[in-house]
């Protein structure tokens, strides 16, 4: 895979001071082509040997751009119980804008594989999440270029001894790469397994040979600019190589999991009042176990129009200490939330161990109103269940608690609920044309819900179903299921 790369390719100084302005030039022209369009993201990734120039060249590329749209990232480990992607979607850079990542997704399952900290399972399970992160960005429209700066055994002592014999970069050299310098044959190893099983049509990786400066520079900074200038020229609307859409999935009985649910039931108020005061006491007792330190929980709510979100959400912010929780909730996407990929709005309220989140809407969205309403074509809709499923697992291999919850009620309820909003004056503002207009959908929007549970309701994250004609009922019903939840993650 390497032996191109270790060929001893030159750019002598006169070509390098004649070719490195001009390309400068046009780098910027397309920079300024890509600001005004603003029709995509480019995000950058630069890995390789050690020695093989990698921050130089994330130096230069920052040089040769305009540098106040262009943003440059070392990510390493992973932050403490959150997925490992969960730094690389916070960095992602919004339309029109460039970011340049010299640690990356691959630095964690590189070098966990290269130290043997992971078995060859978890390591080719990282590997999968990162393709399927560049499928899902290639997607949206964000243009991935990916660069394995080489060198040869060789070349890497001579640019170490080089770097120890200046004062000035001495600090550059740790014992660590001398270290991997001498177990050369294994970094080469892992390197080529690593690319191999990443290497895709979405986002091919690009080995550049590293030992002349001036080589790879010009040889990286044309491969961008010609990667921009193609998509920036391209007339047709992208299309990935790399969805995966499913079918969609017939009706065999016409019977949907909402028929199955009965509606009927509910909870006098005396018995109300004293399981909510049992389940709110035992939810702050499980806040405040000690097992709690390294984990966090997300409470994702969906649900019918007017079944109660909200207030089963106050009850369980009723229970904890308000440090504790956060409560995020989903309406349309901002400009800023539109100039990123429709899932990195969700990925940057991951909690922190210790935390809980509550979502008032979800990235369900794609799946519910969006495809309802048509917000999104159907190959992005039926794409985004595979998606969501691989969010979620990341989620839960990162040991967070994820419970979602979907509440429904009956038409007929849900016509007296809006009518009572639109005639009591402190609840006017809960009911609007648009939840008119969403109760005229009734039956997609039920057809919608059915393939989401089948389709999304897996082992680790099942679906519960709360019926919620009696507001009493569904809301210990979601104290219920949360404190269960919990308890059986915690083991207490």
């Amino acid at each position: 895979m390497f032996e191109s790369a270790e060929l001893g390719h030159k750019v002598n100084k006169e070509t390098y001071e004649r070719e490195e302005p001009l390309l400068r030039d046009e780098l910027l022209r397309a920079q300024t082509e890509l600001l005004e369009k603003s029709g995509f993201s480019v995000a950058i990734v630069i890995g390789g040997m050690d020695g093989a120039g990698k921050g130089d060249t994330a130096n230069l590329l920052s040089e040769w751009f305009d540098p106040r749209h262009v943003s440059t990232h070392a990510l390493g480990s992973a932050a403490a119980g959150r997925p490992p992607l969960w730094a690389a979607w916070n960095a992602l850079p919004p339309k029109g804008k460039i970011a340049v990542f010299v640690g990356s997704w691959y630095t964690l399952p590189f070098y966990a594989r290269l130290k043997r900290r992971i078995g060859r399972g978890p390591y080719e399970r990282l590997l999968h999440d990162a393709k399927a992160f560049e499928t899902l960005l290639a997607n949206e429209g964000v243009l991935v270029l990916k660069f394995w700066l080489h060198l040869s055994k060789r070349a890497q002592r001579k640019a170490f001894n080089a770097l120890e014999d200046n004062p000035r970069t001495r600090w550059r050299v740790s014992a660590d790469d001398w270290a991997n310098h001498e177990d050369y044959g294994r970094v080469k190893r892992v390197a080529e397994e690593t690319i191999r099983a990443t290497d895709t049509a979405d986002a091919p990786w690009r080995i550049v040979e590293a030992a002349d400066r001036e080589y790879r520079a010009l040889t990286v900074g044309r491969t961008v600019l010609d990667a921009m200038r193609k998509r920036l020229d391209d007339k047709e609307p992208r299309k990935s190589s790399g969805a995966r859409v499913p079918p969609r999935l017939p009706s065999i009985d016409q019977v949907d999991v909402l028929d199955r649910m009965d509606l009927s039931k509910t909870l006098e108020k005396e018995k109300y009042e004293v399981r909510l005061e049992e389940l709110q006491g035992r939810l702050n007792t499980l806040f405040r176990d000690s097992a709690m330190r390294d984990r966090s929980v997300i409470a994702m709510f969906e649900g019918a129009d007017a079944a109660g979100k909200g207030g089963a959400i106050r009850r369980i912010t009723g229970a904890l200490d308000a440090r504790q929780y956060r409560v995020v909730p989903i309406a349309a996407p901002t400009p800023d939330e539109r100039s990123r990929p429709y899932q990195w709005r969700f990925w940057r309220h991951v909690p922190e161990q210790g935390q809980i989140t509550i979502f008032d809407r979800s990235w369900y969205g794609r799946v519910l109103v969006e495809r309802v309403e048509k917000f999104c074509p159907e190959e992005d809709w039926l794409r985004a269940y595979g998606e969501i499923n691989d969010f979620e697992d990341q989620m839960n291999r990162a040991g967070i608690i994820l419970v979602k919850f979907w509440l429904q009620i009956s038409e007929e309820e849900q016509l007296r609920r809006f009518e009572e909003r639109a005639q009591t004056a402190f609840k006017r503002y809960k009911i609007g044309p648009e939840d008119w207009r969403n109760r005229e959908k009734w039956g997609a929007y039920r057809e919608a819900v059915n393939e989401m549970v089948e389709r999304t309701s897996t082992e680790n994250s099942p679906w519960k179903l709360v019926e919620a004609n009696d507001k009493r009922h569904a809301r210990v019903e979601v104290l219920s299921t949360l404190c269960e939840r919990v308890e059986r993650e915690l083991g207490v």
